[in-house]
């Protein structure tokens, strides 16, 4: 994993923080604004670094949660009003 710096993972909590109820943004979508190089070091600061904050709002290229994740991922979206269909976060309506 490439090395990140306390302001890098700070710029990533702050944008996973910001994302409202009922909205989701991609991991490749949070990595652009922290000026992150990959989605996959977003995917590791929420790894180790993600309990306190909404991480079900963060979700994959596809719409599709991880499989070890799904069922909560998808539950917590559904109650906040997230628009899913066949398991898939609908992005185009979902994507802040």
């Amino acid at each position: 994993m490439p090395a990140t710096t306390d302001e890098q993972v700070e710029r990533v909590r702050a944008l996973v923080a910001a994302i409202p109820a009922g909205r989701v943004r991609t991991y490749g979508d949070i990595a652009a604004a922290a000026g992150l190089s990959s989605a996959r070091t977003v995917g590791w600061i929420m790894r180790t670094d993600s309990a306190d904050l909404p991480w079900h709002r963060v979700i994959g290229a596809s719409g599709r949660p991880a499989a070890h994740l799904a069922g909560r991922q998808l539950r917590l979206l559904a109650e906040e009003g997230t628009p899913i269909t066949d398991g898939r976060v609908d992005l185009r309506r979902a994507r802040c």
